[in-house]
């Protein structure tokens, strides 16, 4: 029974189909033909164009090849190959060479045909490869860089763009920030601190607080003007009615030197800066606990929204910290001393960055590495989960957390805790019950949704003095389309939006 190969190869262009002479004899001569592969002469005595089908737009490249990626057929090629591949019959035996395995099982799935991708194949593809812009008429090795260049870009972007909503980037960049903006604050209330204390000294004592000496001091200018009038202007500073007392009667007895008015108005901005910026890092640790229930629920639940930030950036990517194991996890961001033990055959770090969870500060001397052990255990867990979960909630970080406290209580008492499995049956099922009433809000969501844009198109039109009924005026003198074709495109449009 002869056996006849076709080749399919996916060009950024469109679908091309090749057929492959004397199969049998090229399986054979593998060495041969990795040979005449850089040779178009002997090449095209191996290979033929059988069929070539192009993409109509950029647009449905892309869908095709997002398609291909995931091993999915889709239709155009589906389409193709059912009316350009020939039927297998009694006589001959069809084949079809591909590149991905993946692919050619679906392809095997739904269309019946055999599929290969060892032996001579991937040589031959490397071959058309090389050749395409000469097997295919009218196209050019230019012509061929600029699709694949497009398709590259679009698909590329498309991947960048995959689920806006769970982008672990801005969480790198905004815990990174966090941190700058804790040491730039602190030293900018210490600078603030030394200014103003040539002026009135006695002010540190009494407000010890970095963002409230600023507010102060602000607030104060010169302290020979504070007088008992301004007493409930400071108490709402303060927030203590007899600290602002004690900064009232300070002021009378201050041995601070006289300033000048253009001094007291550099230290007014400056201080005024230092509090715009304690004010916005504020903002920006609303920001990150908000990204974090978006990204990595669990994680945050479980070590808290910085503590999981800062493995998250020190890992990379939330993708990069699931793909890690809890020993790894355990010393993440003490490398250092890892290296360092490891070099002069010392005692390996316990704990890096979770040192900052509170459960590790809450455990006594002696459970500390046992409790930092247990912890990266669950950050693994609950990494892994938020990664991988459809549908992101809090529940098994919740059940994550009540573990670790339930393993502190054991160590100090001897209580028991509660077997793994069970607790994650019971987070199964709360998590179940949870995505299912998500899911039963999320259409009455865009019910609601609809009918506020229908209510809004109603009154813009009534406001325009146009009514629902009346035909648009034509613009640039153009025919007004008839009725009958306006209907019809709306049912077409009804019935697409159905089937989305």
């Amino acid at each position: 029974m002869a056996t006849k190969l076709y080749v399919l190869y996916e060009h950024a262009a469109g679908y091309a189909l090749f057929s492959v002479k004397e199969f049998e004899e090229v399986g054979m001569l593998l060495p041969q033909v990795e040979a005449s592969v850089t040779d178009l002469a002997r090449f095209n005595g191996v290979v033929k164009l059988v069929a070539f089908s192009p993409f109509k737009t950029a647009l449905a490249a892309l869908e095709n090849i997002n398609s291909i990626s995931e091993g999915i057929v889709p239709e155009d090629l589906q389409l193709f190959l059912d009316s350009s591949v020939p039927k297998a019959g009694k006589k001959q035996k069809i084949v079809l060479g591909i590149s991905d395995p993946k692919l050619g099982a679906s392809i095997t799935e739904t269309l019946n045909i055999k599929c290969d991708h060892t032996g001579a194949v991937p040589e031959i593809i490397r071959g058309i490869r090389f050749h395409f812009h000469n097997l295919v008429k009218g196209f050019t090795s230019k012509s061929s860089g600029i699709a694949q260049l497009g398709l590259g870009h679009s698909y590329s972007r498309a991947k960048v763009k995959f689920n806006v909503n769970r982008v672990d980037n801005m969480i790198i960049q905004s815990i990174a920030l966090l941190d700058q903006l804790d040491k730039d604050v602190n030293t900018f209330s210490m600078r603030i601190r030394e200014w103003y204390s040539y002026h009135f000294p006695e002010l540190v004592k009494i407000v010890p607080e970095n963002y409230m000496y600023a507010k102060v001091a602000q607030f104060i200018k010169n302290r020979k003007e504070l007088n008992n009038e301004k007493l409930e202007a400071l108490e709402e500073i303060v927030m203590d009615t007899a600290k602002a007392q004690a900064i009232i009667d300070a002021s009378k007895s201050s041995m601070g030197m006289d300033i000048s008015p253009v001094d007291l108005l550099n230290i007014e901005m400056f201080a005024g800066r230092v509090i715009a910026l304690a004010d916005y890092r504020k903002q920006l640790a609303e920001y990150l606990r908000a990204k974090m229930a978006g990204v990595a629920p669990n994680l945050a639940t479980l070590i808290g929204d910085q503590v999981g930030a800062r493995l998250i950036a020190h890992a990379g990517s939330l993708t990069n910290l699931a793909k890690y194991p809890a020993s790894t996890v355990q010393i993440l961001g003490a490398e250092k001393a890892l290296f360092r033990a490891l070099k002069t055959r010392g005692n390996t770090p316990k704990y890096g960055l979770l040192f900052h969870s509170t459960f590790i500060g809450r455990a006594g001397t002696k459970n500390k590495g046992r409790i930092s052990r247990y912890l990266a255990n669950k950050c693994s867990i609950a990494s892994r989960i938020d990664c991988f979960a459809d549908t992101p909630t809090n529940v098994f970080g919740e059940k994550l957390r009540q573990q670790v406290e339930d393993r502190l209580k054991f160590y100090e008492t001897g209580d028991i805790p509660k077997k793994n499995i069970d607790v994650m049956k019971e987070a199964i099922e709360e998590a179940a019950t949870v995505i299912a009433s998500i899911e039963e809000e999320s259409p009455k969501k865009k019910k609601k949704k609809d009918k506020k844009r229908k209510s809004e198109v109603l009154e813009n039109g009534k406001s325009n003095g146009v009514s629902e009924d009346a035909p648009a005026e034509p613009e640039n003198n153009e025919e007004v389309p008839k009725k009958k074709k306006k209907k019809k495109k709306s049912k077409i449009n009804v019935l697409q939006d159905k089937n989305m």
